[in-house]
């Protein structure tokens, strides 16, 4: 059972990413890595949005319907351009391979942060 360290845990790891995401601008003087912050924001949305719209709750619960669908491959390339656009900002040499870096490293402890608190806090059905 997830308790309050957990979330304090979560709390902090995600503070780091978005602090490496902000001195990836900070100390370069160039602010397109935080491009990638509207990705972690956005990133959410689809699936939330959908699976609103799909029903969850139908009487046939195993099947995934194309809306449910849809909001996980938006997810995804929301995901991936969270990580490639850092990818692409230094391969034109508009942001350094030290800024590309740290936003990447953000990156993955925004994402890691979500995945671990959707991990502990989701709620498990019990099939009696």
């Amino acid at each position: 059972m997830a308790g309050l360290r957990t979330i304090i845990a979560l709390a902090f790891v995600l503070a780091i990413g978005f602090l490496l995401v902000i001195l990836s601008c900070a100390l370069y003087y160039n602010w397109w890595p935080l491009l990638v912050v509207a990705t972690y924001i956005l990133a959410p949305l689809p699936n939330a949005l959908c699976a609103r719209c799909a029903g969850e709750y139908d009487i046939m619960s195993d099947y995934n319907s194309g809306v449910v669908d849809a909001g996980h491959f938006i997810t995804g390339m929301f995901i991936v351009t969270g990580f490639c656009l850092p990818f692409v900002l230094a391969h034109a040499e508009v942001i350094t391979v030290p800024a590309m870096i740290m936003s990447i490293c953000g990156g993955i402890l925004v994402y890691g942060t979500i995945i671990a608190y959707t991990h502990f806090f989701s709620q498990q059905d019990d099939d009696y």
